[in-house]
């Protein structure tokens, strides 16, 4: 949900923007007898049920102290003009991108499976041509379920931290993972998944690698 034009008749209150949750956040502290009510507001205003996508490129350190913070950011800049048409290719939005990880959002998980797949092959043909060491290799997170969506430039909520999880610090080199809301609503009869459980800090993660 974008922010409205001047010519959209939807109350200030009620967009999604960041000045609108802010305010509310505002409210929160004033007015602390009203906090239910107001968090309602908050999941009325910004809530929406979508498939979330996580990337995170892999081998960065080592590139950067080999080769200097510009051939980092060159990494990042070919890793995005490769990913970002697939993720608009299967009606994806690029959220935001902050140091070489892709917050995305799609309306089903389908196709956000579909577009890393996609993201996935269009790196592996970029590596045949590029050298070893400048090689582009990505882990990514799926999910899908309730979220926050603050003028479609940032995300929160239970789901976008279990996808932020798995991409992240879960998922290995070239691994697809899904959470386990991601799993429950895939319906691509061509894509197969394993389940797979991981320790983090004392919990366990139940998640699906796509296979």
């Amino acid at each position: 949900m974008a922010l409205p034009d001047e010519d959209d008749d939807t109350p200030l209150a009620m967009r999604n923007s960041r000045s609108t949750l802010d305010r509310l956040l505002d409210d929160m502290i004033e007015q602390p007898e009203r906090l239910p009510a107001i968090a309602a507001s908050i999941h009325e205003v910004f809530g929406e049920t979508r498939a979330v996508m996580v990337l995170d490129m892999s081998g960065f350190s080592r590139t950067t102290q080999r080769h200097g913070v510009a051939a980092f950011l060159l990494m990042v800049h070919q890793m995005k003009r490769l990913a970002l048409p697939e993720i608009e290719d299967h009606s994806g939005l690029l959220i935001k991108a902050e140091a070489d990880n892709l917050y995305c959002l799609f309306d089903n998980t389908d196709d956000a499976v579909r577009a890393a797949r996609a993201i996935m092959r269009q790196l592996g043909a970029a590596n045949m041509v590029l050298p070893e060491d400048r090689k582009l290799y990505a882990s990514i997170g799926i999910g899908y379920g309730d979220v926050l969506n603050i003028d479609d430039e940032d995300v929160f909520g239970d789901e976008m931290n279990l996808t932020c999880k798995l991409g992240e610090d879960v998922a290995q080199r070239s691994e697809i993972l899904l959470t386990e809301g991601a799993r429950a609503t895939l319906t691509l009869k061509t894509v197969e998944t394993r389940p797979e459980q991981v320790s983090i800090s004392g919990l366990v993660l139940s998640y699906h690698q796509v296979v």
